[in-house]
């Protein structure tokens, strides 16, 4: 681009997508997927193995509601209700309960902690120790701080503590207080002969687990908040196994299986005992309450019975008449009958009262009672049916908000039940009631007919009667007291176990090491992707054939191939290297772009910045023109950086400079190379005005001087891109090569020398694609006849590096490097 021309955005320069190039390009980086998979895996590894192994366990309980045997509709104080029909999710609540948790914590002391030295931190041993740690719940306990013991020969163990010169806490777990300790220095160490261990800061028993078993080693204890231990296992996951069932799933996680296997068997042991308790003290209450009834009806049946014989030796009779046994039978079989009505009367008003107070809406629910036994099956169907629909009305609330369609339409659906049953149990109470005035006009008719008999016979009737009723009442609670008694004794919780919790070598569930190499390949993969994602997005860079020729409109003439040189004479060096192949390539390719017939030919080689090249193509194209015994000059035109003499070693105090001034003649800036039918002439000292120089007649009658004596003239002339001498050159050229350094020449950089083709302003020029590596086109793209891309990765050109290595000349390698190149 000249100095001053408006920089224009070409789409030509903007490289396409291409699918398959870019495959290749992800898997030319194979050494670095390769080399972060390892990386990933290892770091993987790591974590695996210092991660701390968290654990799962579980166990099932199953909720039945056992109905109490003592009771059923048929007396009043029969009327009992089973209990909610959530039963279930009371359990649950029981069980993640601070209450509940804290019996369980203080049944094992969970706020005692062992722990042991492990590979890579404190591990937590509960369970697992030959001993068992019992404080003396009544002292104050080191809150917070590991107390170490050191078991040693005979009984004896070092209680150790390391203060750090801090304040400390102390706890006593029986009134659930804490007090300030200030230790007298930072740490504190003391050899006890018995298992009996008293500090100014602990008291504590350790109890070995077998008589014979003699501790040893090292282990950590240490006391935690009561409060914040109950805390964490109400934490518990208890949850019902599947929706419509009464079976309950608890589990619990953590590092130490054993523990998590005391904790969750020992809460269920605890709701099973609180659950026995609470039914044997209602059976136990109950029974006190018939024992009273009992003994009061024993006391009145005696009483009657001596009143019965007093009457009977005071007014001698002994026996009824067949009328009188005839109306005695009568008036027990009414009172029986009135006495079942009356219990049913009973039952109902106690069960329309509970039904009336009943709010649904409110959340409250319904409740289920224990037995239903009605004469009427419509009103046992709708009371079940109220209680579905109360247990689905209930599960709904805990899910949407009350203004929810379908929990309204619900509520209005038990409305309605409610109404319907209270209203069938209302014209059921009405027919009791007239089946009760019915029994009561009946025993007024039998009252009337008894006034009949002899006044004798009339008390003694009435002494059976009572007689009758009491010992009936007195067999009715004899049977009650022994229902009870068998009830208590053989007193059944409402919780069985269906499986408890056990190690049965469950693995861990963190760290999940498989997901954990997962997802180490996949960031493996996916950062050097990424990577390569984003250089690829950055660069600029032209790296293929296929580059040039789908953005610029010069032809491709051929492609010089990447390797390590000992200096730029690399043809002449090594004459049978793939480097030198590559030149012989050109000089054969150049050919196509002379004019036919006999005469000099002029090379131009340019470039569009410093670094791409430029002179060692030069250098080398005249060598291989040497070579082929043509009589060849190489001209140094960069008369801005000279770089000619330093290859050939020749001097550079007189050159072209001098000559175009006209200090010296042609002949004397003419030198002799080591190439056979090379000679050179280099640029001699920088002027101040090369462009001015380069456009002077001298020049111009060099060249014609070097045509008639030379059959090719090489000049090397400087960057295009940077100064615009090289552009003035073009006319004594033949040809025009125009240097690309791969993975170096920015895209656009040739973009002027390509629109000055277009327009025709430059002739006979064509691209030559310099450095070229197939590493650095990720293996892809290269097929073609432009002078053997050699692409074995040797380095660069015109940077500066050397090395060696070409066809006949290379170092065989080891295998394994061949492997990895």
């Amino acid at each position: 681009m000249k100095p001053g021309e408006k920089f224009e955005f070409n789409m030509n320069d903007v490289k396409s997508f291409d699918v398959k190039e870019y495959i290749f390009k992800v898997l030319s980086h194979w050494k670095l997927f390769l080399a972060m998979l390892i990386v990933g895996l290892v770091v993987a590894f790591y974590v695996n193995r210092r991660k701390e192994r968290i654990y799962s366990l579980n166990g099932l309980i199953t909720v039945s509601e056992e109905q109490n045997p003592l009771f059923n509709s048929g007396t009043n104080i029969a009327f009992n209700w089973g209990g909610p029909s959530d039963k279930v999710e009371t359990i649950i609540a029981i069980l993640k309960s601070r209450t509940h948790n804290e019996k369980v914590v203080d049944s094992l002391q969970l706020f005692v902690n062992y722990l042991r030295e492990g590979p890579y931190r404190v591990e937590d041993v509960y369970g697992l120790t030959p001993f068992v740690i019992r404080p003396n719940l009544n002292a104050y306990q080191l809150l917070g701080t590991k107390i170490k013991l050191t078991f040693k020969e005979g009984n004896a163990v070092e209680v150790s503590v390391n203060f750090n010169g801090e304040e400390q806490r102390l706890v006593n777990y029986t009134i659930d207080d804490t007090e300030g300790f200030v230790p007298d220095e930072n740490s504190f160490s003391q050899i006890f002969t018995d298992y009996h261990i008293k500090t100014p800061f602990c008291e504590f028993t350790i109890q070995p687990k077998r008589a014979d078993l003699a501790l040893k080693g090292e282990y950590y204890v240490y006391f935690s908040s009561y409060n914040s231990t109950v805390s964490k296992y109400q934490n518990i996951d208890v949850e019902a196994y599947k929706d419509g069932t009464s079976i309950i799933e608890l589990s619990m996680k953590g590092s130490n299986k054993k523990k998590i296997e005391t904790y969750i068997n020992a809460t269920v042991a605890v709701l099973d005992r609180d659950q026995k308790e609470q039914k044997i003290k209602y059976a136990r209450s109950t029974k006190t309450y018939i024992d009273g009834v009992f003994e009061m009806a024993a006391k009145s049946l005696d009483t009657i019975e001596k009143d019965l014989g007093n009457y009977k030796r005071a007014n001698n009779v002994y026996d009824l008449s067949a009328q009188g046994q005839t109306l005695l039978d009568g008036l027990t079989q009414l009172d029986e009958e009135k006495g079942e009505i009356t219990s049913r009367l009973s039952y109902l008003n106690n069960l329309i009262e509970y039904l009336q107070k009943i709010n649904v809406n409110d959340g409250s629910g319904v409740l289920a009672p224990a037995s239903i036994q009605l004469e009427d099956p419509n009103i046992t169907k709708n009371i079940v049916e109220l209680i579905d629909l109360a247990k689905e009305q209930r599960k709904l609330a805990k899910e949407v908000t009350p203004n929810y369609p379908p929990l309204k339409l619900l509520n209005e659906k038990i409305s309605n039940t409610q109404g319907v049953i209270l209203e069938n149990l209302a014209n059921l109470k009405k027919q009791t009631v007239n089946s009760l005035n019915s029994i009561d006009k009946r025993l007024a008719a039998y009252n009337a007919r008894l006034k009949t008999l002899p006044l004798k016979e009339q008390g003694l009737v009435k002494y059976e009667r009572n007689y009758k009723l009491t010992a009936a009442n007195y067999e009715y609670l004899k049977q009650k007291q022994y229902e009870a008694g068998t009830a208590i004794a053989a007193n059944v919780s409402d919780i069985k176990i269906l499986d408890k919790a056990k190690d049965v070598g469950q693995g861990p569930i963190s760290p999940n090491t498989l997901f954990n190499y997962l997802v180490a390949a996949l960031l493996s993969l996916g950062i050097p992707f990424l990577y390569i994602l984003i250089k690829e997005a950055l660069n600029n860079k032209i790296l293929t054939v296929e580059e040039i020729e789908k953005s610029y409109k010069i032809p491709v003439l051929g492609v010089v191939g990447s390797g390590n040189i000992d200096s730029y004479l690399a043809v002449f060096n090594r004459p049978k290297s793939s480097l030198a192949e590559s030149f012989r390539a050109l000089r054969s390719n150049i050919q196509f772009l002379f004019k036919k017939g006999e005469g000099s030919k002029t090379v131009v080689v340019t470039s569009s910045v410093s670094g791409e090249g430029k002179t060692l193509c030069s250098i080398n194209m005249a060598s291989v023109f040497a070579m082929s015994e043509k009589k060849t000059i190489l001209l140094g035109f960069d008369l801005r950086k000279p770089k000619l003499h330093i290859d050939f070693e020749v001097s550079n105090e007189l050159g072209v400079v001098n000559y175009l001034i006209g200090q010296v003649s042609l002949e004397e800036v003419i030198q002799s190379t080591q190439v056979p039918n090379l000679d050179i002439i280099t640029s001699g000292p920088i002027p101040p005005n090369p462009s001015e120089l380069l456009i002077s007649d001298a020049a111009h009658e060099m060249m014609l001087t070097l045509k008639e004596r030379y059959d090719y003239i090489v000049i090397d002339t400087p960057p295009v891109g940077l100064v615009a001498d090289a552009i003035e050159l073009f006319k004594y050229s033949d040809a025009v090569l125009y240097i690309i350094r791969q993975n170096y020449t920015q895209r656009g950089m040739p973009r002027m020398i390509d629109e000055k083709y277009e327009h025709e302003e430059v002739k006979n020029i064509s691209y030559v694609l310099n450095d070229f590596s197939i590493k650095n086109t990720y293996g892809y793209g290269y097929g073609y006849g432009y002078g053997y891309g050699y692409g074995y990765g040797y380095g660069g050109y015109g940077d500066g590096k050397y090395g060696n290595g070409y066809h006949a000349n290379e170092i065989k390698q080891p295998w394994y490097r061949k492997f990895f190149k």
